[in-house]
This record gives structure tokens, C-alpha cells and sequence, in this order.
């Protein structure tokens, strides 16, 4: 046993580690076909095994790291997305505003099948219009864009780089997502200093495969929104309200997820019992952080965006069905007691329920600290994922940055697990596997209640992992004693 671990955490251990990745990504990226699911399962725990060879091996410093995970991003750079159609409709939403369109007012079907006028007078043409409805797919093309503004720019943004070419505009993504990665990388650096946490736990993003599969590979702007959320919240524990508000609203102009993580912030601002104190500063982040976001919705606002953008995120809610746990059992029950699929009503109750629930954190839940505040986010947003009716696999990206923070680890856990939904790509058909649904998340709320079983709800580390590493400890032993998930850590 003892001449395994050595053989881990040697320099043999590293390189052959990341040429095993290196071959994995570039099968994957390159070769591998979506319904080719024992093929994909199998590569993405191959890396994940290499992952955490190179993590935990002291053999290579923590810039190495760095080196090794953005080579990881630069194979996949010149490559279509395989495992994801939704680039597609990126691609189309970006032409079409670059065309004077907005994308909140027009369906795809409604662009294709009806001549529209620019505002220079002109009738719009959309390049490559056909190839790109044809690879989004019906169904995407019949609803009308729910991505936010910002989201938008850069959509616009990167086909105004691609030009007329579809893997250009491609390009263009990949480079902005990988910035954002580094961006996250060196926020999360920053924060986990600040916290007195060792930053190589920023690791278990960077080189994670499941982010550099579904975001750099599959071009999910989960990252974009991120890097702001965080940036955001490292200048509020430094105290700087405004400019951690402008970011926190641009997170929310990206993807509206952080719109719902705001009731937590509440007593972070407003910590005691009496609720006195904080509300200057808390009256100064919310207003300028709501301003902000919806704000940036006025640049495509119209008289039918209110009604096509809400009916959008409608379909998410009451429409769509995808990787879901709790809704997929209620859908049973349903089925068992009158007969057919009652997702329309329980779409409209679990809403409710979740924003009752995140409301009722951010007034009741003790926030002490920032780490108090970043495990409350995780349980939050985890929360919400457990309760939807989709549960698409970039949609851990959130969770699993947040629990870095914490001493939580279900939700590393479950950005491996997530693989698992996949298996509903098959090459007759799109068909959920729910055994494969329920192993994952017997596997996640296993290690959940694991979590709560060694650290409860509160999640924040020991007092002692408050102060800094003893300089006098080598880098092995530091690492040892923080990724350690025992209590003593």
C-alpha cells in the first residue's frame, strides 16, 4: 500500500496521468459519438482518476497545475461541440442580432418562414440559417430565446469574431469560456487565500473533466456567470458592496441562477438576532445589483418580451423533463393516483416551494462568516437543482465551485455522477435510463448525508483551519491535511 501511494504521487505517476488525459479529450472531443455511452462513461472515469492523480501529487507545483489544465482546454479549441446542440442556437441568436433582430422578440421557425426588415432597410438574412436550424433541432427552434442580455453579448460578441464561419464563431466561444475559466481560477485562488484554505482545492474546478467537457468542450456559459458570482463575492467579504453588487447583477445578466441565491445574502449584511446594523451597505448591494441586471434587459426590451421570455423559462418548469429527482417521483405518484403526467400543476407548486424555502435561508440561516455564506449558497442552489424538473449536467458547474469553500463534497461527487444521464442519448432515441437517474443521485444523497453526518449544516471548517498553514510544513503535508476529508482535516 505504501509503494502505491508513492507511486502516485511521483513524477512517472503525473506524466503517465497526463497523457492518458490527453488521449481521453482528444478521443472524446474529436471521435466520440453521443449515443456512445459505455465509450463516454468509461473516458470520463479515466480522467476523473487522472484528475486526481495530478491534484494530489506534490511532485507538481501549483502553476504546473495551471499549464496542464488550460493544455486541457487548448485540444478541444478547434473542435464542434458532440456531446451538445445548444451551440447552435448560441450561434443563431449572436447572427441574429448582429442582423438588427432581437432574439426575446422572434422564434427561429418565425425568422425562417417570414421576411423581416432591418433597421437599415434591408431584408434579414441569417448565414448559414438552415445548417444552423438544422443542428439545433426542432424543438429549440420553436421557443424563443431565454438567455439573458449579457449572454447575448456574448453570443453577438463571438460571431462577430467567427464571421460567417460556424466553427470560427465556435472558436470565438471557446476562447471567451476558457478566459472565464482562468478567471474563476484566479478569483478562486484569491478567495481561498483569503479564507486561510489551501488554493490547490481550486483545482477541483480547473482540471476537473466534467467542466472541461461541458463548458470548454460543450460551450455552456455556466463558467461567464460564475467568474462574476465569484468576483462578486470575494469584493463583498473585502467590503466593497457597490462594485461586488455590479458584478453579482452582471452573474444574473449571464444565467438567473444568482437571482435566486440572493435571499442569502440577507444575513450576512443583517447577522444578529435583532436585525440591527448592515442595512445601509445591504440597501446599497441589492438595489444596484437588481438595477444592474435588470437593467441590461433594457437594451432588447419590446412590447412582447415580457410575455416570450417568461414563456420560456415556463417551459422549464412546466414543459421540460430531464435528469430530475424529487419531481421524478411526485411524477409517479401522479401517474399512480389519476392516470397521466402532472407536470403542469407540480411546474407551478415547485417554484413556490423553492423560492418560499431560499427565502426562508436567507432570513433564518446564521451567516457568521464568509464561509458560512458559501456553504449556504451550496445548499441553497443544490436545494433548487434537486427540486426541478431539469437537471441538465453544466448545471453542477454552480454547486460544485461553491462547495470548493465548504467541507462539503457531494457535489464533487456529483459532477462525476452526472455522466450518468447521458445514457438517455441512444442511437435509437432520445429515452431516460431511471435506473441510471436513480443511481446518480442515490450515489449524491448518499454522500450528502455523509456530509451531514461529519460537519451538519453549517459546513463552515473548524476554527483551527481559520489560521494559516504552519509555514514549516511541507507542501505534501499541507496538502495532505487540507484535502483530507475526515473532520480533522
Amino acid at each position: 500500500m505504501n509503494a502505491l501511494k508513492t507511486y502516485l504521487k511521483g513524477s512517472l505517476a503525473a506524466v503517465l496521468a497526463i497523457l492518458f488525459s490527453l488521449l481521453a479529450y482528444y478521443y472524446m472531443g474529436y471521435h466520440l459519438e453521443r449515443e456512445d455511452f459505455s465509450t463516454l462513461i468509461l473516458g470520463v472515469l479515466l480522467l476523473f482518476g487522472c484528475a486526481a492523480i495530478l491534484t494530489y501529487n506534490p511532485k507538481l507545483s501549483f502553476w504546473k497545475l495551471v499549464w496542464i489544465g488550460l493544455g486541457f482546454r487548448l485540444l478541444l479549441l478547434l473542435v464542434l461541440p458532440n456531446l451538445s446542440q445548444d451551440f447552435y442556437r448560441f450561434i443563431w441568436d449572436g447572427r441574429v442580432i448582429l442582423a438588427g433582430l432581437n432574439p426575446y422578440d422572434y422564434t427561429v421557425f418565425e425568422v425562417l418562414t417570414e421576411q423581416y426588415v432591418s433597421r437599415f432597410q434591408e431584408p434579414i438574412r441569417i448565414i448559414e440559417a438552415e445548417v444552423l436550424f438544422a443542428g439545433m433541432g426542432d424543438l429549440n427552434a420553436s421557443h424563443y430565446s431565454n438567455y439573458p442580455p449579457l449572454n447575448q453579448g456574448f453570443f453577438a460578441l463571438s460571431a462577430w469574431l467567427g464571421g460567417s464561419s460556424i466553427l470560427g464563431t465556435v472558436v470565438a466561444m471557446r476562447a471567451l469560456l476558457i478566459l472565464a475559466d482562468l478567471g474563476i481560477l484566479w478569483v478562486g485562488k484569491k478567495m481561498l487565500e483569503h479564507l486561510r484554505l489551501d488554493s490547490r482545492r481550486i483545482f477541483w474546478y480547473f482540471l476537473n473533466p466534467f467542466i472541461i467537457i461541458e463548458l470548454t468542450g460543450n460551450l455552456h456559459f455556466e463558467g461567464s456567470m460564475l467568474f462574476f458570482l465569484l468576483a462578486g463575492v470575494l469584493l463583498l467579504i473585502k467590503k466593497h458592496h457597490v462594485l461586488a453588487a455590479c458584478l453579482v447583477g452582471m452573474s444574473i445578466s449571464v444565467k438567473l441562477i444568482p437571482l435566486m441565491l440572493l435571499p442569502l445574502f440577507f444575513r450576512y449584511f443583517i447577522p444578529k438576532k435583532t436585525f440591527q446594523g448592515g442595512f445601509r451597505n445591504m440597501y446599497e448591494f441589492y438595489g444596484m445589483a437588481i438595477i444592474l441586471a435588470a437593467g441590461s434587459f433594457m437594451a432588447f426590451f419590446s412590447l412582447d418580451f415580457l410575455d416570450n421570455f417568461s414563456q420560456s423559462i415556463g417551459l422549464w418548469f412546466q414543459t421540460f423533463e430531464f435528469n430530475a429527482s424529487v419531481y421524478y417521483i411526485i411524477r409517479y405518484i401522479g401517474y399512480q393516483t389519476v392516470g397521466w403526467n402532472i407536470i403542469a400543476d407540480v411546474g407551478k407548486i415547485l417554484p413556490l416551494i423553492i423560492i418560499g424555502v431560499l427565502v426562508l435561508m436567507g432570513l433564518f440561516r446564521r451567516i457568521r462568516s464568509a464561509k458560512d455564506l458559501m456553504s449556504g449558497l451550496l445548499l441553497a442552489v443544490s436545494f433548487y437543482f434537486l427540486l426541478s424538473t431539469t437537471v441538465h449536467p453544466w448545471y453542477i458547474a454552480t454547486p460544485l465551485v461553491l462547495s470548493i469553500f465548504t467541507r462539503y463534497r457531494f457535489a464533487l461527487v456529483w459532477s462525476l455522477m452526472v455522466f450518468f444521464s447521458y445514457s438517455a442519448y441512444g442511437y435509437e432515441g432520445f429515452n431516460e435510463n431511471l435506473y441510471l437517474v436513480a443511481l446518480e443521485y442515490t450515489v449524491v444523497l448518499a454522500v450528502f448525508i455523509w456530509d451531514l453526518w461529519r460537519i451538519g449544516f453549517k459546513a463552515a471548517p473548524k476554527a483551527s483551519l481559520d489560521k494559516p498553514l504552519l509555514a514549516q510544513k511541507d507542501d505534501a503535508n499541507a496538502l495532505e491535511e487540507d484535502l483530507s476529508l475526515s473532520d480533522s482535516q
